[in-house]
């Protein structure tokens, strides 16, 4: 039987840490002092005094961190965006990013001491530090002194932010920190000569370091469910320890030398790993683990309990954290349904077996509903992925580890050991590349994620009766494998189709046919899984042309997407997008049946701005002509550029025409009038934040008589000719 005596205790304090960390004010105290009060009181109702306990302690920890932040001196220097001088020690290693061209990072840091309008301030509060130039010497640990300006944070965890215009070299920190460093730089060197693929993975399974990690990887792993490895994970720490724990037993040492062993593990997995949320909670689920190794599930639910509420207590923003839900539904599943389902697929098949594909089952049945409310997807591959790739996990995890230990001392030595590990991780992208490329790896689920709580476990059921019929479960898990290999797509895409806006939410994504299997695409759209499970569904397997029309994220984010298994023939983009290659108003292309002509930005267009309407403006418009249809492809480009483009004479007259930025209210009618398109097509995300489309752009394309169809209501949107006439087709 489980012990759930903690978990309903555990839960409601979840839940009062996910409001308590919005709403927490100075009188949050004087609350706590009374949930502790009536819990003191409540001698017989030992349940009842257990929750309001875990609740004061949590909402204690909260208001108490909130009330640091706003009594700070430095909020409110922050308020009046006052400069100052700041002692800072890094909390999370810098990250590096190019910002027009100049290299920046932004690095969580702590204030220790502060000089602000000529007085000293002796404070102990976060802050985020915006850095010009190189940031290699900013790594967890380390302090540093920093001249800058401070605005106001976002974050209630945090003072300010602050905008640095010079500062000192990092001094080093502690000899823990300094030995934490040597080990990922051994974890690197151990790493350094094997393939790419490896060489990335490698040190992302053992320390967290996504630094090498392409976006290309990070969306096949998304897509079979296998991002827990690319990070720090309680999997991580629970195979380290399982392998320390071995081998103190097997060196007869006693109970307290083995617990004590494996907190000094723990301890210095955080240190190698980085002291962020992730990886506490990664080392709490870890533990979790562990206990549930040494005490069955009943121990381990327990223990879960115990570790969700000592998080939430050291940090109550965790409550909020998807990561942190992903987590605590893993675990909770793998040791509630895990057992039970390798007990029944174990009576028809070897236990090895019915273990591998119970545990990662039992892990992603539990997180569905989770998936689905924050993604939008629900994976179909990740059960077959993660029985694939799990056999080698350890391996790659303890062999890489040991090599980056040895490389310390001896770099070549370290390289021998991690070179088996490479293989093994090798393995690992292998399944993702393979997994990511299956046209049904996920499915969009539109519905209300709720409904998944009634429907999972409808499912755990149908699959609890299977599992007990060899021939009904070995045919469901055929159908499935068929499904994900060529998934039914009943007249899509339609005979005749010359362009589709894909639905991929809230961004833009349009593909025109060039012949059989390839394409233009203009714009990607903010998520790679969607675009690429639109080019999947069109069967693209050429880019002959990718336009990306300017750098928002809604309109270029998914581009890792178009590389998945494609060819890439050539990129092209405007004075603000990441394409190398930039092209300008009057320039025509050929490209098979399909003429284009960039209508806009004018050659001398340089954007100064980094407001949004200023990169929206510097949008690539063309204008296509396929099968004797012409289209305008418009980007964001909002009044001010439409009206210029109107003076400018250029050919605007289009049957097609695909609404600026996501049909918002701020259009030119003259514009719309001068292309005149019998039918238009909108890109938007369903029920996003920016009211798209607008009212009035609707009205607007109704007094035009242009119809006019929306990826958020109608799916995909195909434009087809047929016979010579144009005709739409939807997939919605």
């Amino acid at each position: 039987m489980h012990d759930l005596r903690l978990l309903p205790a555990a839960a409601i304090a979840w839940a009062a840490a996910a409001w308590w960390s919005e709403v927490a004010s100075a009188w949050s105290l004087l609350a706590v002092i009374v949930l502790l009060g009536t819990a003191a009181a409540m001698r017989t109702r030992t349940w009842l005094a257990l929750t309001l306990c875990l609740i004061a302690v949590v909402a204690a920890s909260c208001s108490w961190r909130i009330a640091r932040v706003e009594g700070s001196p430095v909020t409110d220097a922050a308020a009046h965006h006052r400069s100052g001088t700041f002692e800072l020690r890094v909390q999370r290693d810098a990250v590096q990013f190019d910002r027009s061209g100049r290299q920046q990072a932004v690095v969580d840091v702590h204030i220790k001491r502060a000089q602000i309008a000529g007085h000293p301030v002796q404070v102990n509060v976060a802050a985020t530090a915006f850095v010009e130039g190189a940031s290699a010497d900013l790594v967890v640990g380390r302090t540093f002194t920093a001249v800058g300006r401070l605005e106001p944070s976002d974050s209630r965890r945090q003072a300010a932010v602050i905008d640095v215009v010079r500062r000192s070299a990092a001094h080093r920190g502690g000899w823990a920190w300094e030995a934490a460093d040597r080990i990922r730089d051994g974890v690197r060197t151990s790493v350094d000569p094997l393939p790419d693929g490896p060489r990335s993975l490698l040190p992302a399974l053992i320390d967290g370091d996504r630094s090498q990690v392409s976006e290309a990887m990070e969306v096949d792993f998304q897509r079979t469910g296998l991002t827990h490895l690319m990070a720090v994970s309680g999997t991580n720490l629970t195979i380290v320890l399982a392998v320390v724990l071995a081998l103190t037993r097997a060196f007869g040492a006693g109970r307290r030398v083995t617990w004590g062993t494996a907190i000094l593990t723990v301890a210095a997995f955080i240190l190698v790993a980085r002291p962020d949320p992730s990886v506490l909670r990664a080392a709490a689920m870890g533990m979790v683990g562990v206990a549930a190794l040494g005490y069955g599930s009943r121990g381990g639910l327990r223990a879960l309990s115990v570790a969700v509420v000592a998080l939430l207590f050291l940090d109550p923003w965790l409550s909020r954290s998807a990561g942190f839900v992903l987590s605590v539904c893993a675990t909770a599943g793998i040791l509630l349904l895990g057992p039970p389902f390798t007990e029944r697929l174990a009576r028809w098949m070897p236990r090895w077996l019915a273990i591998g594909i119970a545990i990662p089952f039992a892990a992603q049945v539990a997180c569905t509903p989770a998936i689905a409310a924050i993604s939008g997807e629900i994976s179909l591959v990740a059960v077959l992925a993660n029985l694939l790739a799990g056999p080698v996990v350890a391996p790659a995890t303890v062999l890489g580890l040991l090599g980056g230990l040895l490389a310390v001392a001896w770099p070549l030595g370290g390289q021998i050991v991690a070179w088996p590990a490479g293989v093994c991780a090798a393995w690992i992208v292998e399944v993702a590349e393979r997994g990511a490329t299956l046209s049904g790896a996920a499915i969009g689920w539109s519905a209300p994620w709720q409904l998944l709580v009634v429907v999972v476990p409808a499912v755990v059921a149908l699959c609890w009766i299977a599992m007990s019929r060899p021939v009904v479960a070995t045919g469901l898990a055929v159908g499935l494998l068929v499904a994900m290999l060529k998934p039914p797509t009943p007249g899509w895409p339609p005979e005749g189709w010359v362009m589709v806006a894909c639905d991929v939410g809230q961004g833009d994504a349009s593909v025109v046919s060039v012949a059989p299997h390839a394409a233009i695409v203009v714009d990607a759209g903010p998520d790679p899984i969607a675009v690429d499970q639109c080019l999947d569904r069109l069967g693209v397997e050429r880019v002959v042309l990718g336009v990306l029309t300017h750098a928002h994220a809604d309109h270029v984010g998914g581009w890792p997407g178009v590389h998945r298994g494609r060819r890439i023939d050539a990129v092209v983009g405007g004075p603000t997008s990441p394409a190398l290659t930039q092209v300008f108003a009057g320039q025509q292309f050929t490209v098979g049946r399909v003429e284009l002509e960039v209508v806009w930005p004018s050659q001398g267009l340089h954007p100064a701005g980094k407001d949004g309407s200023t990169v929206n403006d510097a949008s690539v418009v063309l204008r296509v002509r396929v099968d004797g249809v012409s289209l305008l492809l418009t980007g964001d480009v909002e009044p001010d550029a439409q009206e210029i483009i109107l003076r400018s004479g250029m050919p605007l007259a289009a049957d097609v025409l695909k609404v600026p930025h996501h049909g918002s209210a701020r259009q030119s009618e003259r514009f719309f009038a001068a292309v005149g398109a019998r039918v238009a097509t909108v890109s938007a995300g369903k029920d996003n934040d920016y009211g798209h489309p607008a009212p009035a752009a609707l009205r607007l394309l109704r007094d035009q008589g242009t119809a006019f169809w929306r990826t958020d209501v109608d799916g995909d949107i195909a434009i087809v000719v047929r016979n010579g006439r144009l005709n739409v087709v939807t997939r919605g």
